[in-house]
């Protein structure tokens, strides 16, 4: 029996040697995937074309990242997809040997308004009106003039306040603000003047319009780019007589322009006021989940009653500040509205390489709601 079961031993280890071996030459005879390529084309309204190709690959599959999507085998080297949804997709290419060997590229292509089509005016909508309240005052810049609600400051700030208190770089020039299609468009331009490198827009309603509390939407497209820095926001009324932060400051929307760290995609809500003869800020932030602000439009809102002030995108909210403490008596008087892109400045640092120019913010509207 010993002999018998010493007999069978011998035998598998012949087969499995055998085996072995056998798979080596298999494996011997597969060379090497290399110089492999990927490239993907928007080829508009939501289609786009992946294009790839790579030596000693047998077939290739691909994923164009839909969620539940498996990477399925395809005839030659390049497959076409059209979204219909906006978002960030990562198409995924295999490049095989055999079923089981391969290796992978990916590439991560964002669908915006733009890529898919949607036009020029695209994006979130607020509603024209809610419940309890009225709309007591808009500008829907629908006129072929800007309206004389708005006043233009102009220059760099100089000689009282050279770069507007935050060492900002451009000159602010009534040229660069213009209505087009029913938008009123604040241009930064990289160019000379005033002994300035840029160029750009400033806007307030000051002694026109100015509120106490309120439901405030602005409809606004957004620059890009390191150094950018659009801002709507509010200052107190009052700014003449007890200077600033005495006056109170309401930011509703800052972008701090720029792909390091999401920039680009990330807006600020901020306020600012005088703390028992010291400066004090409280501010909160957002980020979009996918695209940046400058791909379409977006409304900035704030809800503000005599105890909090709420900052929303696109209706959702995401900071709030209780204003009843004494200390902030700033935010219970009544404050005017400014429209502004700076170029460079404390916050955002200098445009550089990579910084495109001319920069657009484009506003659709400004609507003020009160209780009735």
């Amino acid at each position: 029996m010993e002999v018998f079961k010493k007999s069978i031993f011998v035998l598998f280890s012949i087969i499995l040697l055998t085996s072995c071996s056998g798979s080596e030459e298999v494996d011997d005879k597969i060379e090497e995937i290399t110089n492999f390529v990927l490239d993907v084309e928007k080829l508009g309204n939501g289609e786009v074309r992946a294009n790839f190709s790579a030596t000693n690959a047998s077939f290739f599959k691909i994923s164009f990242g839909t969620p539940g999507e498996v990477p399925n085998r395809v005839d030659g080297n390049t497959a076409s997809y059209t979204y219909t949804e906006k978002g960030d997709y990562t198409i995924v290419v295999q490049a095989h040997s055999t079923e089981s060997i391969f290796v992978v590229s990916t590439k991560m292509v964002n669908m915006n308004a733009e890529s898919l089509g949607l036009g020029p005016n695209s994006g979130y909508t607020s509603p024209e009106s809610y419940e309890g309240y009225k709309l007591v005052w808009s500008d829907e810049f629908n006129s072929p003039t800007i309206s004389e609600d708005w006043t233009f400051e102009l220059g760099d700030g100089c000689p009282e306040l050279c770069g507007w208190g935050n060492q900002e770089l451009e000159y602010y020039k009534k040229e660069n603000t213009s209505i087009v299609d029913g938008n009123l468009v604040i241009t930064a331009k990289r160019e000379s003047a005033g002994g300035r490198q840029y160029t750009s827009s400033r806007l307030i309603t000051k002694g026109k319009q100015s509120f106490t509390y309120g439901r405030i939407d602005i409809r606004a497209l957004l620059p890009k780019g390191q150094g950018l820095w659009p801002a709507l926001w509010m200052l107190g009324e009052n700014i003449d007589e007890v200077s600033w932060p005495k006056c109170g400051e309401i930011d509703i929307m800052e972008l701090v322009g720029g792909s390091v760290d999401d920039r680009d995609r990330t807006i600020h809500g901020t306020v600012h006021w005088d703390n028992g003869g010291s400066y004090a800020n409280y501010g909160g932030s957002t980020k979009l989940s996918t695209g940046i602000f400058n791909d379409e439009f977006h409304v900035f809102s704030i809800e503000w009653d005599p105890e909090k002030i709420v900052w929303l995108l696109d209706g959702e909210e995401y900071h709030v500040i209780d204003i009843t403490p004494a200390g902030l008596d700033e935010f219970h008087k009544p404050m005017f509205f400014i429209f502004n892109v700076a170029v460079g400045g404390i916050w955002p640092g200098s445009p550089d390489g990579s910084t495109v120019f001319p920069q657009e913010m484009k506003v659709d509207y400004i609507r003020v709601f009160q209780e009735e």
